[in-house]
C-alpha cells in the first residue's frame, strides 16, 4: 500500500496524465522558425522566391540584401521597416533576402517569424537566441496600427530600444506595415486621438534604422514584374490581357502580377 499523503499522490498521478514537456528549440538546425509565444516551431524549408525573380524594388532589394549580410557576416545591422503598398513584396522581399544569404553562408543566419500575437513572449525570445552563435532576423508581418493594434506597436516601440536589457547584435527585427502614414510626417488638423495616434507611429518609425517604401505599380513596372515570374519558365503573355487582369482585381502590384503568372503557368502545365 502507498503509505504517501493522499496530496502527494494526486499530485504525482496528474504528472504522469501530463503531456511531457517539449524540447527545447534547436535554433541551429532549421533556416525559419515560427515563434508561437512560449515556443518555436522549425521550419524545414524557408519558403522564398529567387532574389532576382523580385522586380520593380531594385532599390529596396539592394538595402535589405546588404543589412542581412552585414547581420550574418557580425558586423552592425539595422532593424528595417518595410512599409507601403500591399501587395508589392515586402514580404516576400523579407525571406527572398534571408534565404539568398542563407545559400551564400550556410547556416549564419536565421529568419524567425513572430506568430500573431506573441509579442509578450517577445523577451523570453531574445533571451533563447542571445545565447545562439548565429544570427537572426525576427519577422513581424503586417504589423496593425489601427485601434487593435495600438497596444501592439507600443510594445513593439518599447521592445525596440526602451528596455532595461540590451538586444544582442546578431538579433535585429524586420516590420512590414501597409500604413504609409508611418512615416508621413505632415501637420494636419486631425483630432487629438488621431494625432496621439499618427505620433505613435512616427515614434516606432524612428526606432528603425533602415525604412523601405513600396509604392504602388505603374504598368511598366507591373508588366516587369509579371517578367520577373514568366521569363524563367519560358512563358509568354500578352500585355494587354495581362493589364486587363490587373483591371478586374482593382490594382496593379506584384501580388497581383504573381497571381497572373500563376494562371499562365497553369495554362501551361507548369508549375510556378
Amino acid at each position: 500500500m502507498d503509505g504517501r499523503d493522499p496530496l502527494e499522490r494526486i499530485a504525482a498521478a496528474l504528472e504522469r496524465l501530463a503531456p511531457p514537456h517539449p524540447p527545447p528549440t534547436d535554433w541551429l538546425s532549421a533556416p525559419a522558425y515560427v515563434w508561437e509565444g512560449d515556443r518555436a516551431r522549425a521550419v524545414p524549408a524557408l519558403d522564398a522566391l529567387p532574389l532576382g525573380n523580385l522586380r520593380g524594388i531594385d532599390a529596396q532589394k539592394a538595402a535589405l540584401r546588404g543589412n542581412c549580410t552585414r547581420l550574418a557576416a557580425g558586423a552592425a545591422a539595422h532593424d528595417v521597416l518595410l512599409w507601403g503598398a500591399r501587395g508589392m513584396g515586402k514580404s516576400a522581399l523579407v525571406r527572398a533576402a534571408v534565404a539568398d544569404v542563407q545559400a551564400e553562408a550556410p547556416g549564419a543566419l536565421a529568419l524567425v517569424q513572430l506568430a500573431p500575437g506573441t509579442l509578450p513572449g517577445f523577451p523570453s525570445l531574445i533571451a533563447q537566441l542571445a545565447e545562439q552563435p548565429r544570427a537572426f532576423v525576427l519577422f513581424i508581418d503586417d504589423l496593425g496600427f489601427g485601434a487593435d493594434g495600438r497596444a501592439e506597436m507600443l510594445s513593439l516601440r518599447s521592445l525596440l530600444d526602451g528596455g532595461v536589457a540590451p538586444r544582442p547584435p546578431q538579433i535585429r527585427l524586420a516590420v512590414t506595415a501597409n500604413r504609409r502614414a508611418i512615416v508621413e510626417r505632415e501637420d494636419t488638423s486631425a483630432a487629438v486621438h488621431e494625432r496621439d495616434e499618427r505620433d505613435d507611429a512616427l515614434a516606432l518609425a524612428d526606432r528603425f534604422g533602415l525604412s523601405l517604401g513600396f509604392h504602388p505599380a505603374d504598368k511598366d513596372t507591373y508588366l516587369a514584374i509579371l517578367e520577373g515570374y514568366t521569363a524563367p519558365l519560358g512563358l509568354s503573355y500578352d500585355a494587354e490581357e495581362a493589364l486587363a487582369f490587373a483591371i478586374q482585381r482593382g490594382n496593379r502590384s506584384g501580388r497581383t502580377a504573381l497571381q497572373f503568372a500563376t494562371e499562365l503557368a497553369g495554362r501551361a502545365g507548369l508549375r510556378l
